[in-house]
């Protein structure tokens, strides 16, 4: 997996026209390009530490249940409140970003979740932890919108997709690194040391990230280098603050785009909070073989993720608008997505419904990398963050949601079954919803309601 991002981020500093021979590599100096792949780097890394405490409570699941003497549905509650707080951050988050910059705005992020989840590690109630996960998900909220802001502030629009995928890959390779890596934290030291080590974590990346990231206008690049990558973006709106999310909102593609991304996240929550759980409770797996296994389809994510940028960046190149080459793989991907994640649901054997999980989530992090890119083609450069956050506050629906409901479903059945069965039902409408709905730019009149 290293050597999959090594590779990719060869390519975005040599230049997208290396792959096809070309010799515009002199549009961009050296130390632009050495800037902004240290700007990806750390939005990987970032992003890393961000998934990796998000998945704690997943991982210490049985542990503290049995610490705190929950039932199945408040856990599914508290794997929820990260997620809903996240949302209902997600739009001032955007504002911010777009008014104040990612520089600033990752930088307070990332010091207020990574005190969030060292708190998390005294708690002594489900009341606290609920606290600590809100304010964890106040923290993050700033994290996906911000760095996919940074995507567009350093390279040009036909170019988004790959980096914004790297980016990406980062929220399925955090996931499937956390349940071995804190597997193990957790089983030698207990799970409030595992929550404790990840919030250290995070303030080491908030003094990188302020230490090493600047904004291109405050990095000393030419004038002419920012022209050119700006070149292709749709034009910059007048509106600020609250009018530009109601600007948005006038458009079927922004609606589109936070419905359709209700189903992408559902599913990938689904796996991201219950997938332990899953198969310690459902196919009964030790604590150990769990963590371990768990890992194999959020790894597919993983490469799903960068796999979602390659796809559209090829479309892109055999001429197909840059919309459209975000658009397709979400609609293919959701639809894949769905069926492989009711296949593993009624595989017979452990290892069958491993396999099929993992095309699910491959497909699902097609979809998602995917999403996060069509923002940054379809909106005014000034709005993009904003978009991203209007996205995202259907993602973090789905990202509710999915916990809830599969905990009440369970403790209601006493089985995963249904769950998976309506997971299913959601990506396909989400398919539905981006083919239907996400087809203009915003800003073209005849997609406004």
């Amino acid at each position: 997996m290293p050597g999959l991002w090594s590779r990719q981020l060869f390519v975005l500093y040599v230049g997208p026209e290396w792959r096809s021979g070309g010799a515009d590599m002199s549009g961009f100096s050296d130390r632009t390009r050495r800037l902004r792949v240290t700007a990806v780097t750390l939005l990987v890394i970032a992003g890393c530490v961000n998934y990796l405490d998000r998945s704690a409570l997943s991982v210490g699941n049985l542990e503290i249940r049995g610490s705190l003497g929950l039932s199945y549905s408040q856990m599914g509650l508290l794997l929820s409140a990260f997620a809903w707080s996240y949302g209902l951050a997600q739009i001032p988050a955007g504002i911010l970003v777009d008014r104040f910059g990612p520089r600033r705005a990752l930088g307070v992020g990332l010091v207020l979740w990574s005190f969030a989840q060292i708190a998390a590690s005294f708690v002594v109630s489900a009341g606290q932890l609920v606290v600590a996960r809100v304010a964890l998900g106040l923290g993050e909220s700033p994290m996906y919108i911000g760095g996919t802001r940074v995507c567009a502030d350093w390279f040009r629009a036909r170019d988004r997709a790959l980096p914004i995928s790297i980016f990406n890959s980062s929220s399925a390779l955090a996931p499937a690194l956390a349940p071995p890596l804190l597997t193990v934290l957790m089983l030698a030291f207990g799970w409030r040391a595992m929550f404790l080590i990840a919030g250290v974590a995070g303030f080491a990346v908030a003094i990188a990230w302020v230490a090493l990231y600047r904004n291109p206008g405050d990095a000393g690049i030419a004038p002419a280098e920012i022209a050119l990558i700006h070149a292709d973006d749709e034009q910059t709106i007048e509106h600020v603050g609250i009018a530009q999310v109601f600007w948005l909102l006038r458009f079927k593609t922004t609606w589109g785009m936070f419905l359709g991304f209700v189903g992408v996240i559902y599913i990938f929550w689904l796996y991201a909070t219950w997938l332990p759980g899953y198969l310690e409770g459902q196919r009964h797996l030790s604590i150990g073989s769990a963590g371990i296994l768990s890992a194999v389809p959020l790894a597919a994510g993983f490469v799903g993720s960068v796999t979602g940028g390659v796809i559209s960046d090829q479309l892109g190149k055999r001429g197909i608008d840059p919309g459209a080459a975000c658009r397709i793989p979400i609609i293919w991907g959701m639809i894949g997505a769905a069926v492989f994640t009711v296949a593993g649901a009624l595989a017979a054997q452990v290892w069958l419904a491993i396999a099929a999980m993992s095309c699910g989530l491959f497909c699902a992090n097609v979809a998602s990398s995917c999403g996060w890119a069509l923002a940054a083609v379809v909106a005014p450069s000034n709005a993009v963050a904003t978009l991203e956050a209007v996205q995202n506050v259907g993602g973090s629906i789905g990202g509710t949601l999915a916990p809830l409901i599969t905990g009440m479903v369970v403790q209601r059945t006493g089985s995963f079954l249904p769950a998976f069965v309506l997971a299913g039902a959601i990506g396909l409408a989400s398919a539905v919803v981006y083919w239907a709905m996400t087809k203009e730019k915003i800003g073209e009149g005849k997609s406004s309601f």
